[in-house]
């Protein structure tokens, strides 16, 4: 997945079919579910004092926000493959680098949004520090980045590849 600064987010084919799957149980079987989970703790009596009731509740609201949040993507979304830059890094882009100059302390991470992490490889995102940092830099170039002490860090782009899935 790829964010531009159109507010586009590009999904590989899988990934939309997987968020639209998604969708459509919560839009449909799960709120079904939650209703029922409601439905059946208010029989139980008293509401103030029924944890059933208020954790299918929390439960629903969760659900709900989950809901507001991938019809969003989904509005959003624009299946292919982003314009990619080779050598230049970008959300949907496979980066090493090397931290303060030690070509040998390396990491190579996905910069993407969490809807798009998997087993595979680390991903960073791309409004995470490390993630600012390095967006636009070509390989060969520098960047700085906050460290979660306030400090900042180095880190050499090495390479920035499209990911392949």
């Amino acid at each position: 997945m790829t964010q531009t600064s159109e507010n586009v987010t590009w999904l590989t084919q899988e990934a939309y079919n997987q968020l639209k799957a998604e969708l459509e149980y919560l839009s449909g079987p799960a709120r079904t579910e939650i209703a029922a989970k409601i439905a059946a703790a208010r029989e139980e009596g008293d509401l103030r004092e029924n944890g059933g009731y208020h954790a299918a509740k929390e439960e629903q609201g969760k659900q709900e926000l989950r809901v507001r949040q991938l019809t969003q993507l989904l509005e959003n979304a624009k299946v292919g493959e982003a314009p990619a830059a080779e050598g230049v890094v970008a959300p949907g882009m496979v980066v090493t680098i090397a931290f303060d100059g030690d070509e040998d302390d390396t990491v190579t991470f996905l910069l993407a949004s969490r809807e798009y992490a998997s087993g595979d490889i680390e991903t960073y995102s791309p409004q995470s520090p490390l993630g600012t940092g390095v967006n636009g830099k070509k390989v060969g170039e520098d960047a700085e980045y906050e460290l979660p002490n306030g400090k900042k860090a180095m880190v050499r782009i090495l390479k920035a590849e499209p990911y392949q899935g």
